[in-house]
């Protein structure tokens, strides 16, 4: 007796039990063969582990999105740089390197149409973003087409708009004087007219604290960091889709290779004057904590140097210690 179903030996009534109870009867079955499904997380897309690689891949799921090319008109080729600098050729990036010919999608980071209501045509997938794209028709009129980051929860048919007359609602773009207090935003421009720059990848988002008299606005970046903006800088309304990508793994090193990633070398496999953790007999650590080829601390070091833009910052991100407290 196991959950309250009797298993027997006999053909005949095993054939009877897993027409009565079928669920219960294949669930044990399976459980003793080791056969026991895989259980994925909403949103996400496991695969058949026919290789070792596959068998622990896992992407967020694609279901809904656009099947076919997309948006001609808005698309552009995009160069190869193997992370090399343009004017003298030399790696400035190291590790970068192949990868997949890309097709460039066009994003409409502004979004400077006000006062026209643009009707979403479809959800696609980007390349080079994390972020999923909406296609968007505005007046029904072919030549005002844009592509716009996505926000979570847009689907095809939905109504967008922007301009400081918009509703505060999912994926429509204001003024952040125009956005109450506590409302989460993506999209954030940093300049009034240069088209958003904070909260682009999948799943980010700023809340908006507070307005001051002075004309600034202050936002909680998701890394705890809070910023001065000018009121008059576009934001978006909602979170940027695609939120469950932290989940994803890669499954074999090949995927790396497809994104243009090169493989990297180790320091302490490499000699003293290649790398600072270089040399030594037989297996080391490296003798002196991790840090970079040049000699630069890898691990909590803060190296931001901007003092042109410290005074927009009002407080800066927690490290990774007092997090952990």
């Amino acid at each position: 007796m196991s959950n309250g179903v009797h298993v027997t030996t006999t053909p005949t009534a095993i054939g009877q039990q897993i027409s009565q109870y079928p669920g219960q009867i294949f669930s044990q079955l399976t459980q003793c063969r080791g056969m026991a499904k895989k259980v994925v997380a909403p949103g996400m897309k496991s695969f058949k582990p026919t290789s070792p690689g596959i068998r622990s891949r896992l992407i967020t799921s694609r279901d809904g999105l656009w099947k076919g090319k997309p948006y001609k008109p808005l698309t552009k080729g995009l160069t190869k740089k193997g992370g090399r600098s343009g004017g003298t050729g030399r790696i400035t990036v190291r590790h970068r390197g192949g990868g997949h010919k890309r097709l460039y999608r066009i994003i409409d980071f502004k979004r400077r149409l006000f006062g026209l209501t643009g009707i979403v045509r479809r959800i696609e997938y980007d390349p080079n973003r994390t972020a999923r794209i909406a296609l968007i028709d505005y007046e029904g009129d072919y030549k005002l087409t844009h592509y716009i980051i996505a926000p979570d929860g847009l689907k095809a048919g939905d109504l967008i708009t922007q301009g400081p007359d918009s509703p505060v609602r999912n994926g429509n773009a204001l003024p952040i004087e125009n956005i109450p207090v506590g409302t989460t935003v993506h999209n954030v421009e940093l300049l009034p007219g240069n088209g958003g720059q904070l909260a682009r990848s999948a799943g980010a988002s700023c809340t908006l604290i507070k307005k001051d008299e002075k004309g600034y606005a202050t936002l909680r970046l998701t890394s705890g960091e809070m910023r001065l903006v000018l009121l008059q800088c576009m934001a978006t309304v909602g979170v940027v889709s695609n939120k469950n990508h932290f989940n994803t793994r890669l499954g074999k090193a090949g995927v790396k290779r497809w994104l243009g990633f090169k493989p990297t070398v180790r320091g302490v496999a490499m000699n003293p004057i290649d790398h600072p953790h270089g040399g030594g007999e037989g297996r080391t650590s490296g003798g002196r904590p991790s840090c970079t080829p040049w000699g630069v601390p890898t691990k909590g070091y803060r190296t931001r140097n901007n003092k042109r833009t410290d005074v927009f910052r009002v407080a800066r991100r927690p490290s990774k210690n007092s997090k952990k407290k």
